[in-house]
């Protein structure tokens, strides 16, 4: 018997080139996050001098010893930014990781015992009401030996309660569907509900809520570290670098712009793919 070819569909030859031409340009938006972490990680074995290492004259221009010129001390700000990144990135991705881990827990928790989300929103409205830099100054000023632990204790104070109430909303619908009724009837305990019935359907939000809490993670690890707070890992770091090296802005502008752009270009490219995953989009 002959077998009957079906007719190719024009429609659908087309439609496969734009969509390897949009793939390649989500993965355009997340290489230079990528790249930029690369180098943070690999950064102090790529540096051409150690950190703390004078290499020139305070804010001196750009030659072959400092290929973006020296900071306030004469040091290399190319062996300065590839030492300082990744403190930064660890202690953002540390608090990430937390924050999207308890408040995944407390959504569950408050789908299925809707007596909890009361608790959630209090906290919320506190968390708006009381600015996230006075909860960072008012926590490290009265503990000022914590470090980077008392950085995680003020994220998870202030970036929990938002991110539990995103969580319980995206919950609500599974908590009422059929399988977790039927759980619920056999006499499953709450805590077989929260991780093997509702977290498991929850896996496009917390990749979502995931990279949202990293970018926020990096703005606050930078914001404490631009108020002097001893809360980074790592000798030094990108905001540090902003802060002691801005009255030089005019003498040596890459002792200041190059940090800038390192935290700007992770938090951007971060941020874009994290919004194209949030719509739904496959990669």
């Amino acid at each position: 018997m002959k077998r009957l070819l079906r007719p190719r569909d024009p429609a659908a030859a087309t439609a496969r080139p734009g969509r390897g031409r949009v793939r390649r340009l989500r993965l355009l938006t997340v290489l230079p996050a990528v790249v930029v972490t690369l180098l943070a990680v690999c950064g102090p074995a790529l540096a051409p001098h150690p950190a703390e290492t004078p290499v020139g004259i305070p804010f001196g221009n750009a030659g072959a010893d400092a290929w973006l010129g020296t900071d306030r001390l004469g040091r290399d700000v190319l062996s300065q930014l590839l030492y300082g990144g990744w403190g930064l990135l660890l202690l953002a991705a540390v608090i990430a990781v937390a924050v999207t881990a308890l408040a995944c827990v407390l959504g569950a928790v408050t789908a299925l015992r809707p007596g909890v989300g009361a608790l959630i929103e209090r906290a919320v409205d506190f968390a708006m009401l009381l600015p996230a830099v006075l909860g960072i100054l008012l926590v490290l000023t009265a503990w000022p030996d914590a470090g980077p632990l008392g950085l995680i204790v003020v994220a998870l104070l202030f970036g929990t309660p938002y991110c539990a109430r995103v969580f319980a909303a995206a919950a609500a619908g599974v908590a009422a569907s059929g399988y977790v009724e039927a759980a619920r009837a056999s006499g499953e305990t709450l805590s077989h509900l929260v991780f093997r019935e509702v977290i498991p359907n929850l896996r496009e939000v917390i990749v979502v809520q995931l990279g949202l809490r990293f970018v926020t993670a990096v703005y606050v690890v930078s914001t404490a570290s631009f108020l002097q707070l001893p809360t980074t890992l790592g000798a030094s770091n990108w905001a540090v670098m902003v802060r002691e090296n801005s009255s030089g802005m005019l003498l040596n502008p890459w002792a200041v712009l190059a940090p800038s752009l390192a935290i700007a270009v992770v938090a951007v490219s971060v941020n874009l793919a994290v919004t194209a995953f949030g719509r739904g989009e496959r990669w």
